[in-house]
């Protein structure tokens, strides 16, 4: 098995199990969201409970189709035999990154730890969608390898909420830093990591250019 197959069926396996966790968590144990809510107890705006649930149930859902639509995109077999749905299903991607940023951008001022969070996540926004577009831009170009970097630079910010949340249980489980403390400098520190998580993948998993035209 190559390394590129080994590489795509282990993102597979995180994806997947990932998003079973978020749903679970999300609409199951905790649709109400008391735990993470908890957590914000110095917000200088009225959150709006009600209407911030609804927000992030659709923030949720599109978060984990953006994960679905870009692992699908990333697999051989799709783009050799099925290159019509990889074109649709890129732009339904890039659909559900905007939502994804829109929902976020709502919810970004309620975010723990205030206006440096908040900043962080429209930040964040930015860069993905920016990263996103330039991805499309590429294809349109037919520049297939350029095409791809992007799509993996994208793609990587799919896995934002599982860094926050891991740099910040490791920030405060593991060396005792307050919650909030350790909740924005995570956000801040999953934009680098996730950045530099796509550079490598572009430089060992594909640095072999590809020789399919999309």
């Amino acid at each position: 098995m190559s390394t590129s197959k080994k590489a795509y069926l282990f993102m597979l396996l995180i994806t997947v199990v990932f998003i079973v966790y978020v749903l679970y968590a999300n609409f199951v144990h905790d649709p109400q969201a008391t735990a993470f809510l908890g957590h914000k107890e110095t917000l200088k705006r009225a959150l709006h409970t009600e209407v911030w649930l609804k927000v992030m149930n659709v923030h949720v859902i599109f978060a984990c189709m953006a994960m679905l639509s870009g692992a699908a995109n990333f697999s051989t077999v799709i783009l050799k035999k099925y290159r019509q749905f990889h074109r649709m299903n890129g732009y339904f991607y890039l659909l559900s990154v905007v939502i994804v940023d829109v929902t976020s951008g709502y919810m970004a001022p309620y975010a723990t730890g205030g206006k440096a969070s908040s900043m962080g996540f429209n930040l964040m926004n930015i860069v993905w969608l920016v990263m996103t577009i330039a991805a499309i831009v590429k294809i349109k170009k037919k520049q297939v390898n350029q095409h791809r970097k992007w799509m993996t630079r994208s793609y990587a910010f799919v896995f934002t909420n599982l860094t926050i949340h891991a740099i910040t249980a490791l920030l405060h489980n593991g060396i005792g830093l307050t919650y909030t403390t350790s909740y924005t400098v995570a956000v801040y520190g999953s934009i680098i990591c996730l950045m530099i998580a796509a550079e490598i993948v572009i430089r060992t998993v594909f640095r072999k250019p590809s020789t399919t035209m999309i």
